[in-house]
């Protein structure tokens, strides 16, 4: 099984290596094994021996307590909640396989347990037949209203045709579930800006979120992914998914660091209640081994 970041940090100071630079080396290199991209890992450790070396900081504790301070500045969240009494919608954005769609069907049921009980769930993923069913079935399970239209169609339609479907039965939230073919960065980049200006157009003014889900185990692959969606329509939040994985890891840090996103939530299970808000500091000890 793959250690984590925090086993890999304790038998570091266990060896009894001395805090000179190839500690500081081999520090860098666990951070980039952590899931923390090698250009912040380098940067992260570089501004940690700086202030080790300032403030005559050699000991465990101090050094593992000013890591964790630097990955904090880092680190962002974000509460997002739909504004009550408004036409609310949020674009789930992401590649195949990050679990994008059950992401859509938690965040209706998280929603749904407070008190949000207009929700619409489109979809708008519809280049794959089975996103369609999956979030047909989803809906069936949950309770929640879902708009489609038949596989190759419109995405932008579906999102219009949810909106105006919501807006009938008064304020709440439309969730988008949106195609994720990254092959074609083009095609990808036209078409989800096509959705966008649906979504801006169909939400009340400050009720408009762009969502990105990514897969927590993939590390650098996540940071490219939120490099592409983020320079296509310019994301509000994250969510990571697969959070229960034994491979924690640090991409969370690259995000905050090298783009200023923020994450709002972590799924840590494949059933419905396996989401929650999330917490910086949590997800920081966590990777720490604290």
């Amino acid at each position: 099984m793959k250690k984590s970041f925090g086993e890999k940090l304790k038998s570091l100071f266990s060896k009894g290596s001395s805090i000179n630079d190839d500690f500081y080396d081999e520090l860098t290199d666990m951070l980039v094994e952590g899931d923390i991209g090698a250009k912040t890992a380098f940067e992260l450790v570089d501004e940690l021996q700086a202030v080790c070396s300032k403030e005559k900081i050699r000991e465990q504790d101090g050094i593992i307590a000013k890591l964790r301070e630097l990955l904090l500045q880092d680190v962002k969240a974000v509460t997002l909640e739909p504004e009550a009494g408004k036409q609310n919608v949020w674009m789930m954005l992401g590649v195949n396989g990050v679990g994008k769609t059950t992401t859509a069907a938690k965040l209706s049921d998280y929603l749904k347990s407070r008190g949000t009980d207009n929700i619409v769930l489109a979809s708008a993923d519809t280049f794959r037949a089975a996103a369609i069913e999956q979030l047909a079935m989803h809906g069936e399970r949950l309770g929640v209203r879902v708009v489609s239209h038949q596989h190759g169609s419109d995405p932008s339609a579906v999102v219009y045709d949810a909106a105006d479907a919501l807006r009938a039965k008064g304020p709440g939230i439309v969730i988008a579930d949106t195609a994720g073919r990254l092959h074609n960065k083009e095609n990808l980049v036209r078409e989800l800006q096509k959705i966008d200006r649906t979504c801006s157009l169909k939400a009340d003014e400050g009720c408009y979120k762009k969502i990105l889900v990514i897969d927590a185990t993939t590390g650098q692959n996540a940071l490219r992914q939120a490099e592409v969606f983020n320079e296509a329509v310019k994301i509000d939040a994250i969510i990571m998914t697969k959070y229960d994985s034994t491979a924690k890891g640090g991409v969370a840090v690259s995000i905050g660091r090298e783009l200023g996103l923020p994450v709002a939530f972590v799924c840590t299970g494949e059933g419905y209640k396996d989401i929650g808000p999330f917490d910086a500091e949590a997800y920081i000890n966590d990777f720490l081994g604290l």
